[in-house]
Order: structure tokens, then C-alpha cells, then sequence
């Protein structure tokens, strides 16, 4: 058996693990471990968050109206409702509208869901503008890291029906232009039927456990980078560049780093011509197998950052994909 498939089936395996059934109990409250389906739907009785008894099978619902119909009229409002060290299920069920702000879900808030109405993620976004070279309060540049529309910190995050957008539009490459959509750093989340749109830097998919299913990505350069262990599965990765950009722009800082991005039975398309990969460090490791790739692909596949060592040690095979 080849490189390839060997690191394809270890990916697998390790999501395997990572999403498995595990289910503890701690003070009579009892701690789901996984993400189920269940946690991206929410049904016709709704458990309100300050209803008092709440079986371990079931989940608090916050309802977000940007019309004022629900508990909240903001997505961090929300958030904000949730306690600290959440150790049950809330799900954030948000109507369709477009919610213009910053949404921050912190490290010490788990086991939340962002559910949309089936079929409205087009129709249910949470949209912001910031980009790398704002200002912060400070007077200093905000970052790429800051410049996110929608911030995940926590564990066992869900989300479906849902566009995350940032609008900012700039010139392939252009300096301070880098704008994500979407930051994730915490473990463990899963994101199906979601849509995330962006330019430079969209998807920061920056630490963890990741996977994504039947999923819609847009950009033009770098729009899925990071540092995590992520499965991108049936998914479409729309390129919007003029001329040329680049897809993935994966890091590690070891040899040994179990972590990588690997692509499996997605639709490459778009516009302009890009690059499959560019090999952010000297151990980046980006998989596509089964994929099919339209005519935006730059014949050459990958980009060594202008670093020809990078070129020599990187891992980022292609198996069984077609054009």
C-alpha cells in the first residue's frame, strides 16, 4: 500500500476516534463526548436554556430573531447567554436573516450547535468586514488571527444551515488584505451544509480536530489554512481569483506533527488559476484523493513558497482525483 493511502486511512482513523460515542457522568449531569446528528437539528419542542429539568438525552435551545421573535436578536447575544463550563448540549437556533457582527464562542463554552433552518444557509449568515490591517483600540494592526467574522474557541462546536462571511475584497497577495470568515481553534467540531466565504485567508482552521461535510469554501489565496488535523469531505472548494491564488496553505513544525489537511471526494472549480497547495512551512501536509479538479488547477499542483527545501519534504500527494 502506497503513502498515500496509508496517510488517507490514518486520517480517517483518527476522525473516527475523535467524533466516536463516549458518554460520562459527572455530578448526575451527564456529558455527551461526541458530536451526534441530533445536536444539528432542533425539533418542534424546543427546551428553553432556563427550563430546570432537562433529561441527558435532550438539549437547551436559545432562539436568535435578528426581528425580535426569539431570545436574542444578536448571534453573540447568544453566546452570551450560555454558561461558563457548559457541560450539556445548547443549541443556538438562528432565523434567517443577515447578521452583521463579530461572534466570539470562547474556549471555556463547549458542546454549543449554530443551527439554521434546513435548507436556508444561503439565507442565514452572520457577516462581518474586518481584515488583517485594521486598527485595534490599541492603535496596533488587528491581525489576521483577529480579523475573523466568527471565532470558535470551544470543544465539540457544531454547526449547520449556516454562511459565514467576511466581505472584504481585495487584490490577491495584497498586504493587510487577509480576512477571515471563520477561525476555529477549538477540538473536535464538526460543520455540515455550512458556506464559507471570504477572499484572502477565509477558513482559518487553525488547531484541532476538524470535519467538514458537504460544505461550500470560497476564496482566492490561502482560503483554507492552518495548523489543524481536518477531514474535507464531498465538499465544494470554489476558487474567486482574478489570476491566480492557491487553495491550502497547511503548517507544521515537526516531521512527527500528527496533524494535516486531507481533501476526500470534493469539486475543485471556480475562477482564475490556482494552486492546490502552497507548502506553509517545511512539514506541510495537504492530501487530495478522489477529488475532481476543473481547469482553474495551475499545472504545476503546488507552490513551495519560494522555498525549493519545502518543495523536497512537504506531503502533499494527490490519489485517484480527475479532471
Amino acid at each position: 500500500m502506497d503513502y498515500c493511502c496509508v496517510l488517507v486511512m490514518v486520517i480517517m482513523t483518527l476522525f473516527a476516534s475523535c467524533f466516536g460515542v463516549g458518554l460520562s457522568k459527572t455530578n448526575e449531569i451527564y456529558v455527551k463526548n461526541f458530536i451526534s446528528w441530533d445536536d444539528m437539528k432542533v425539533d418542534g419542542h424546543k427546551i428553553r436554556l432556563n427550563t430546570s429539568t432537562v433529561y441527558h438525552n435532550q438539549s437547551r435551545v436559545i432562539v436568535v430573531d435578528k426581528n425580535g421573535g426569539g431570545d436574542s436578536i444578536t448571534v453573540q447575544e447568544a453566546v452570551n447567554m450560555v454558561p461558563e463550563y457548559n457541560k450539556q448540549r445548547v443549541k443556538i437556533y438562528i432565523l434567517p436573516g443577515i447578521y452583521r457582527e463579530k461572534v466570539v464562542v470562547p474556549r471555556f463554552k463547549p458542546y454549543i450547535s449554530f443551527v439554521g433552518n434546513e435548507g436556508q444557509m444561503a439565507n442565514t449568515i452572520i457577516s462581518w468586514h474586518d481584515k488583517a490591517s485594521d486598527r485595534n483600540s490599541n492603535g496596533g494592526s488587528l491581525g489576521t488571527y483577529r480579523s475573523a467574522s466568527v471565532t470558535v474557541g470551544s470543544d465539540y462546536f457544531c454547526a449547520t444551515d449556516i454562511t459565514f462571511e467576511n466581505t472584504v475584497i481585495g487584490a490577491p497577495g495584497e498586504p493587510g488584505r487577509q480576512a477571515v470568515a471563520l477561525r476555529i481553534y477549538g477540538d473536535k467540531a464538526m460543520f455540515y451544509k455550512v458556506k464559507i466565504v471570504g477572499g484572502q485567508d477565509t477558513l482559518l482552521d487553525e488547531t484541532g480536530s476538524h470535519y467538514f461535510y458537504h460544505s461550500v469554501i470560497q476564496g482566492s489565496v490561502d482560503f483554507i489554512s492552518g495548523k489543524s488535523r481536518s477531514l474535507y469531505q464531498e465538499c465544494l472548494i470554489q476558487s474567486t481569483a482574478k489570476k491566480i491564488g492557491a487553495i491550502a496553505a497547511h503548517h507544521r513544525d515537526l516531521p512527527d506533527d500528527n496533524t494535516g489537511f486531507s481533501f476526500v471526494s470534493c469539486i475543485i472549480t471556480g475562477s482564475g488559476k490556482v494552486y492546490l497547495g502552497r507548502a506553509w512551512g517545511n512539514y506541510s501536509r495537504t492530501i487530495y484523493s478522489n477529488c475532481y479538479f476543473d481547469n482553474v488547477i495551475i499545472p504545476a499542483g503546488w507552490s513551495d513558497w519560494n522555498d525549493p527545501l519545502r518543495h523536497k519534504i512537504r506531503g502533499i500527494p494527490e490519489l485517484g482525483n480527475r479532471i
